[in-house]
């Protein structure tokens, strides 16, 4: 297991290192120069060169890389002040350490992204199952008809209309936002209820058919027959043989939505107003500030990658084949 995940450690460290000079190169390739944008409409030549020596951008652009992969480790020293590790420059927009910011926006984006993502798996997962268990009858035919309808739903769409009605129409939920958990548990929860949810739909309609196809398929296997034919109960039989098998399938498929899911935030933030990772993305693209931008693509790249890391020992624990493979292979 310990090579396992070894290996899938060193292959995320490669990638992230391949999109972290795409995206450094990428700053260069704009066709106006990065120390216009940082110094503004009222501009000096003296400005501009002093920018230019501040940010190093008069050394040779393999230089300037290295110094910037350097700062992510060990902080830099800019005219603006120190930027302490991880560093990845300083704003544009507003003259702080791009980290800082990131800092502050991250925990909007992972209290959006991890709950959107435990409502869509319960209550897709559990429909699904439902489904499974009672296939044929007319709980199966609602579950399916609804998850059909409810994958045709678009975010920008659905939440506007839940907000007209749950919000402005009715007054049963406050408006949505952001209260750190740690303050105020019930805030958190309640503003952050509707984003979950909204966010949640496309992605549940999704899992309920696949957790009733696996589900249903894993019922005709040869083992799941066999565990009924010794008079085992037929609870333990769903649970313990088929439902554990159709958890591959289903962990396989969540690895590749992480990257959806992501975006997903960033159009529910932007829809709902939360200042998380998403609307940072957006704004900075607005004022082109290349040093937040390029510090979003990064800190996003890397935490997708760690979650992918996560769902692959996770996908190595439900099926121990992976992890025989992995280790033939080395």
């Amino acid at each position: 297991m310990l090579r396992f995940l070894v290996r899938r450690t060193l292959g995320a460290a490669a990638v992230l290192l391949l999109i972290s000079a795409f995206t450094f190169f990428l700053f260069f390739s704009i066709p106006q120069d990065p120390a216009l944008l940082a110094c503004g409409k009222n501009c000096t030549a003296d400005a501009v060169a002093l920018i230019h020596r501040n940010l190093g951008l008069d050394d040779p652009v393999p230089l300037q890389y290295a110094a910037f992969m350097t700062g992510i480790v060990t902080g830099r020293e800019f005219a603006a002040g120190p930027c302490p590790a991880p560093c990845f420059g300083y704003s544009f927009a507003n003259d702080r350490p791009v980290f800082e910011t990131l800092a502050d926006r991250f925990p909007t984006t992972a209290s959006l992204t991890v709950g959107g993502a435990v409502v869509f798996l319960a209550v897709g997962l559990g429909a699904g199952m439902i489904a499974a268990a009672r296939r044929g009858t007319a709980t199966d035919k609602v579950v399916s008809s609804v998850s059909l309808v409810l994958s045709s739903m678009q975010i920008y769409f659905l939440g506007p209309v839940v907000l007209g009605v749950l919000v402005y129409g009715t007054g049963l939920l406050p408006s949505p936002s952001y209260v750190p958990l740690t303050e105020d548990p019930a805030g958190w929860f309640t503003g952050l209820l509707i984003p979950w949810c909204v966010m949640a739909v496309i992605f549940t309609a999704n899992y309920t058919r696949m957790a009733r196809s696996t589900l249903i398929e894993q019922l005709q296997e040869d083992h799941v027959r066999t565990a009924r034919a010794k008079g085992m109960p037929s609870r333990t039989v769903f649970f313990r043989y088929a439902w554990r098998g159709s958890l591959i399938p289903i962990v396989t498929i969540f690895g590749m939505d992480l990257g959806s899911l992501f975006g997903g935030a960033m159009i529910t933030e932007f829809t709902f107003g939360l200042a998380g990772l998403g609307r940072l993305a957006v704004d900075s693209v607005i004022d082109i500030d290349l040093p937040m931008i390029m510090g979003v693509m990064l800190f996003s790249s890397a935490l997708i990658l760690l979650c992918n890391i996560v769902v692959d020992a996770a996908y190595a624990l439900i099926d121990p084949r992976v992890r025989l493979d992995a280790g033939s292979s080395a």
